[in-house]
């Protein structure tokens, strides 16, 4: 059995680098240049492929209790592999994910500078609800076989209706005075959404404290990234059903998603190709994991190979058709 220290152990880790991350490298509000951004997200795939490291000593040696899980134990080499797929399942889930942030900023006129901080403290949520999901996703799995037709058809739903969907773009101040998720916040908490209020959540307004637009913009991402979590959690467990593992590998992608948003934000739009690998790599987890009752098991190194193959598919026919991205 996994030792409670191990849980501790990593939220702990994480806790210090987003620590870090705010107090150090993001103290001051800033819109990051390239540079910044290609290195910060360097440095987190960098602690991702140690952590990966970690995962192979640790569960070869079972480390307090690593690679005992009693519905699926498994040694270093298997769990590194394990762990490396599902983080690069989940960062190319991703970058659908992205583009949606994308529209969110500029629907709500959130200023560039301060998208870092909304993203930052969105993840406080995220990790919560990721957390909560992976741990009944993981129980259901393991009770009910059946439950991964249901996880398998709601990914290849998922993909059909990334198929069609059409993007919007950015509404005025009244639209967002308008907005159904702001009336909702409205009804149990003031929204004040007229003007700027620079990196504030939180304003006075005739002597009452009310949330300004980033405060409700913080909370549209994270209500997004827990729809989001209902297609990723389910892709990683047809990878595996280790709650760590697949606690590990979505928190490392999601750390390096802030950094990787600053990146493509300024070229995001050329990468149109990246929607249709999204679309197969769905697809294809999706019959995957119906397969699995069927005891039917794509092997873990295959599955990596075709998320990879997909994903760089996508990155070079959308290089290839906008030449002067490469520019950038």
């Amino acid at each position: 059995m996994v030792s409670l220290s191990v849980w501790v152990g990593f939220i702990a880790l994480v806790v210090l680098m987003m620590a870090i991350d705010l107090g150090v490298f993001n103290k001051r509000d800033h819109i990051p240049s390239s540079k910044e951004a290609l290195r910060n997200t360097g440095i987190w795939i960098s602690l991702a492929c140690l952590f990966g490291v970690f995962v192979y000593f640790a569960y070869e040696n079972q480390w307090m209790g690593l690679g005992t899980y009693v519905h699926e134990p498994m040694l270093g080499a298997e769990a590194a592999l394990k762990y490396f797929t599902g983080y690069l399942l989940e960062e190319a889930l991703s970058v659908d994910n992205l583009f949606v942030m994308t529209l969110i900023f500029a629907k709500f006129r959130i200023p560039k500078m301060y998208q870092h901080k909304v993203l930052f403290w969105g993840i406080l949520g995220v990790l919560v609800f990721r957390g909560i999901l992976i741990a009944v996703g993981t129980s259901l799995v393991h009770q009910f076989i059946w439950v991964f037709y249901f996880f398998g058809a709601l990914l290849l739903y998922s993909a059909y209706k990334m198929v069609g969907s059409d993007e919007e773009g950015p509404i005025d101040e009244d639209e967002i005075d308008k907005n159904r998720i702001v009336k909702l916040i409205r009804k149990v908490y003031p929204v004040y959404t007229k003007g700027s209020h620079g990196h504030f959540f939180t304003i006075l307004e005739d002597g009452r404290k009310a949330m300004t637009t980033l405060m409700v913009t913080v909370i549209v991402v994270e209500l997004t990234d827990l729809m989001f979590a209902f297609d990723s959690v389910p892709a990683v467990l047809s990878i595996t059903t280790d709650p760590f593992l697949v606690f590990t590998s979505n928190v490392f992608a999601i750390l390096g998603l802030r950094s990787l948003y600053f990146v493509l934000s300024d070229f995001m739009d050329r990468f149109e190709h990246l929607k249709y690998s999204l679309i197969a790599i769905l697809s294809f987890i999706g019959v995957k994991m119906i397969l699995i009752p069927l005891h039917i098991h794509i092997p873990v190194w295959a599955s990596l190979s075709v998320i990879a193959l997909m994903l760089a598919a996508g990155v070079y026919t959308s290089l290839k058709q906008n030449p002067d991205t490469e520019a950038k």
